[in-house]
């Protein structure tokens, strides 16, 4: 890990965890929770907090509700990301709304790159839902 932990965030990351919006808590227990690589919720990088962190891919998921479409949240993101991707993390980035319209296409997209991230490795396969499936 080449980042270090902002202990300045801790409480903050707490609240947010326990808060959790809809299109979170959909992603969380629908599909990461049970997700045969391991991803942590409200993960502290530096001075941010992640929304999803899955260190072996080295991958955050940041899903985006509407204050991320104004010209202040854009700017924002362009520099938070920027700043994570520096130490070699990939940012994807899933407008809230794809959460409850495309579920499954955003479950197969996230497995999709962290297989792409975890190429040496072999992942347990996984269906849309996060349910195991066996070969």
């Amino acid at each position: 890990m080449n980042y270090k932990h902002n202990s300045n965030l801790t409480e903050r990351a707490r609240e947010l965890r326990k808060n959790m919006t809809a299109e979170e808590k959909i992603l969380w227990y629908q599909f990461l929770k049970d997700y045969p690589v391991r991803f942590l919720r409200q993960k502290i990088i530096d001075n941010y907090i992640a929304d999803f962190y899955c260190s072996k891919a080295k991958l955050v998921i940041e899903l985006d509700g509407s204050q991320h479409y104004s010209a202040e949240g854009r700017e924002y993101d362009t520099i938070r990301t920027g700043f994570i991707e520096k130490r070699g993390i990939e940012v994807l980035r899933i407008p809230n709304n794809q959460i409850k319209e495309n579920f499954e296409g955003i479950c197969r997209f996230i497995d999709k790159e962290v297989r792409r991230r975890i190429q040496e490795e072999r992942i347990p396969p996984s269906s849309p839902c996060g349910e195991s499936t066996s070969l």
